[in-house]
């Protein structure tokens, strides 16, 4: 998030704004002394995502720079409901018939790819680039071996997986469990 003054000496806030958001939607809260009506409109209208004028109570400032954050950066569903498993995002741990197990660092790493793309398919490059970084040419068999873990803890049968299938030849693919109506 940019907090950004309109009064600076080189340029002024509006065209920095102005270029940030030719590139960016990161959120922006300008900051400002200059607080009338045409100064605020200009503002949010050019892409600011909040305006505050000068002066203000610190309070203020950190209430609005948090519901920016939130709106821009909205938290994910910390429980994530599996046809065998729930898995426990904040603290890194599988629930499967009222037992708990803790994912590693690399499995807690596959599934947010994962689960920030259910339903859809996740290529292999995708997520040996995800434990392994760009260099993962050559890592495909490493990738498979924190698969076969990750089901061991998420699949009720892991040899049949439902949650955590594969798609040949291209990835795996996370389905969540179906709610009823």
């Amino acid at each position: 998030m940019i907090v950004l003054d309109v009064m600076m000496p080189d340029m002024d806030g509006f065209s920095v704004l102005k270029e940030i958001r030719r590139t960016s939607r990161v959120p922006v809260l300008m900051l400002t002394a200059r607080g009338e009506a045409e100064d605020r409109i200009e503002g949010l209208e050019i892409g600011a995502d909040d305006y505050l004028a000068k002066p203000f109570l610190p309070k203020e400032l950190l209430l609005r720079v948090g519901a920016i954050l939130n709106r821009a950066y909205p938290k994910q569903n910390e429980m994530v409901e599996l046809a065998g498993a729930t898995v426990d995002m904040a603290n890194a741990e599988v629930w499967k018939n009222g037992e708990k197990q803790t994912l590693t660092a690399k499995e807690m790493q596959l599934f947010e790819k994962l689960y920030q793309n259910a339903g859809r398919i996740v290529t292999t490059g995708i997520l040996c680039e995800t434990i392994c970084g760009e260099f993962w040419q050559g890592y495909e068999s490493t990738l498979s071996t924190h698969i076969r873990h990750l089901r061991e803890k998420i699949e009720e049968n892991p040899s049949k997986p439902v949650s955590l299938v594969t798609v040949k030849g291209l990835g795996y693919r996370l389905n969540l469990k179906e709610v009823s109506p």
